[in-house]
């Protein structure tokens, strides 16, 4: 995890890491604080990627699958390296998987007024029904468990909303694990691993893998 401040030549500095369309999207941004945050997470992506790829972070590419999941380039296909990047706020996280796909998810542990109504329309029946069962006091970080962990295990398929929030069962009930309870219409996790932890005061975070723990 890293935060997404930093003074304006240290903001620089990272932006020489990045590729020209890269710096170009950050242009594009309408706000120079989004640009901002957008600079230092790809920065920050690039360098982790250096390190573990053996290459200066100025030399890392990306392509991008048909909804828009980032990826290695084919030239680094032997790393068998996968990634997975979140943004909240100033707050950016990564995980990183050797030969497994890998999703994250990181958010703010917050109030909405109409939390009940999303998780009703998004979260599947079992999980609906854990989530009424909490005190009115466990239900942000209830909702904001469920959320990162279906965000997660949904960006770690690479495949949008294909698969529907509803679709897939995951524990959410503050104090309990982490754990994928059903896919489809199968009971268990499939073989996939699921962790969720607190990386900040007032955040929580959830990394999905298939078949083995993230790096």
């Amino acid at each position: 995890m890293t935060r997404l401040a930093a003074a304006p030549e240290a903001v620089r500095a990272a932006a020489a890491l990045l590729s020209d369309a890269e710096r170009d999207r950050a242009r594009r941004f309408a706000f120079d604080r989004d640009a901002r945050r957008f600079i230092l997470a790809r920065a920050c992506l690039r360098e982790l990627l250096a390190v573990r790829l053996g290459v200066r972070a100025e030399a890392v590419e990306f392509e991008y699958g048909a909804y828009g999941k980032p990826a290695l380039a084919r030239r680094f296909a032997d790393s068998d390296l996968s990634f997975n990047v979140s943004h909240c706020d100033d707050v950016a996280a990564y995980a990183f998987s050797y030969g497994h796909a890998v999703g994250i998810d990181v958010e703010a542990v917050r109030e909405i007024s109409d939390a009940d109504d999303i998780a009703a329309r998004h979260f599947s029946r079992c999980e609906n029904e854990t989530y009424r069962t909490l005190k009115p006091s466990e239900r942000p970080l209830g909702f904001f468990n469920c959320w990162t962990r279906k965000e997660a295990f949904v960006k770690a398929l690479g495949e949008g909303l294909s698969m529907p929030l509803d679709g897939f069962d995951v524990t959410l009930a503050p104090g309990e694990p982490a754990r994928v309870l059903r896919i489809a219409n199968t009971p268990g996790d499939s073989g996939w691993w699921l962790e969720s932890l607190s990386p900040a005061v007032g955040y929580v975070l959830a990394i999905a893998s298939q078949g083995y723990a993230a790096a």
